[in-house]
């Protein structure tokens, strides 16, 4: 009987640094709950891109189209303040400037910088958001260090579960992890910020979302869809689950764009509803080739699925509740789970 080895590290575990070449940094505002993430790809990396939500907010993804020209990319930025925020993806251009980063152009040197956004304007004063400065900050603090989780960066204002209002939601997050299979490594990070509920993919069970209408336990809003309650969520374009799949295999920019495609697997496995009319979901892809091989892209596609589904259940488990002076509370999948006597594990 042949046996095959374990993988080095399993999905629930694991960091987007990971994959040789990547560096995370975030920024977090301490005014009021906002922030912003900064995946450096320093040496450059071949970028894809997959937009499936109804209401994104985008900037140079264009660019990464097979057809278009430019084909490496030296970050990615994910912001909150809505489209606001998208101006942090400046200072990050700034910031590899300085280092000589960049494509040449004629006399100039040009960083290309793609960037999504999620909207998190509900919590604190929403004239407050990220913006060159902290796409700055964020590029100064990044590192090839395991990523930070939780309401952290881009997942510092996130919330789940607001299919039934934004005061029957959860806190989202920032979430990320890694696989390592035949020497391949694929992992992910993303920002948790679901119309949708996040679910046990094994089991559909809601770990994080709406939750009752005396707010002590999850609703599950699937089931409450389905008995025919009626969303009374937020407008179109107020969510946003924003994601990176990064590997260290070498790909062609079609290839990145498949594996972009085929990671949203992960985001249905693990958030439902997903990709709605008041989200932008959007999954950036990363190739930096450091492992000096291509392999299977239908077995990366299917690893980039599942650390995908991984990274959005950590990102709400290693959030924390919030409470706000106008009133508005959104608790930790930790704080409904230790109410009902079942702590997160």
């Amino acid at each position: 009987m042949t046996r095959h080895p374990e993988p080095r590290r399993r999905p629930e575990h694991g960091s987007l640094t990971d994959v040789a070449g990547i560096e995370v940094g975030h920024w977090t505002d301490t005014r009021r709950p906002t922030g912003c993430t900064v995946v450096l790809t320093r040496a450059g990396a071949v970028g894809g891109v997959d937009v499936r939500g109804a209401a994104p907010g985008t900037r140079e993804t264009e660019l990464l189209s097979p057809l278009n020209a430019v084909e490496q990319v030296h970050a990615v930025m994910l912001g909150g303040g809505s489209a606001f925020g998208l101006d942090a993806a400046g200072g990050v251009m700034r910031w590899l400037e300085e280092r000589g980063i960049g494509v040449q152009v004629g006399p100039a040197r040009v960083p290309i910088v793609p960037a999504a956004i999620l909207f998190d304007l509900w919590v604190g004063d929403a004239n407050i958001r990220p913006d060159a400065a902290a796409g700055y900050a964020a590029c100064d603090a990044a590192s090839d260090a395991p990523v930070a989780e939780g309401n952290v960066g881009a997942g510092t204002g996130a919330a789940v579960g607001k299919l039934f209002g934004i005061g029957r939601a959860m806190r989202g997050g920032i979430g990320s992890a890694s696989i390592t299979v035949d020497g391949v490594t694929v992992a992910a990070l993303v920002a948790v910020n679901a119309i949708g509920d996040v679910v046990d993919p094994r089991s559909g069970a809601p770990i994080a979302g709406a939750r009752s209408a005396d707010g002590r336990q999850l609703l599950g809003a699937m089931a409450a869809l389905q008995r025919g309650e009626k969303p009374n969520g937020p407008k179109p374009g107020t969510a946003t689950t924003l994601g990176v799949v990064a590997t260290d295999a070498v790909l062609t920019k079609a290839q990145a764009n498949k594996l972009a495609q085929m990671a949203h697997d992960g985001f249905a496995r693990s958030i439902n509803p997903v990709h709605t009319m008041g989200d932008g979901d959007t999954i950036f892809a990363l190739a930096t080739g450091a492992l000096g091989r291509s392999t299977n892209l239908t077995l990366l596609g299917a690893l980039g699925a599942e650390v995908t589904a991984a990274a959005v259940q950590r990102a709400v488990r290693a959030a924390r509740g919030l409470r706000l002076p106008d009133g508005l509370h959104l608790p930790a999948a930790g704080d409904l789970e230790q109410q009902q006597g079942n702590p997160t594990t």
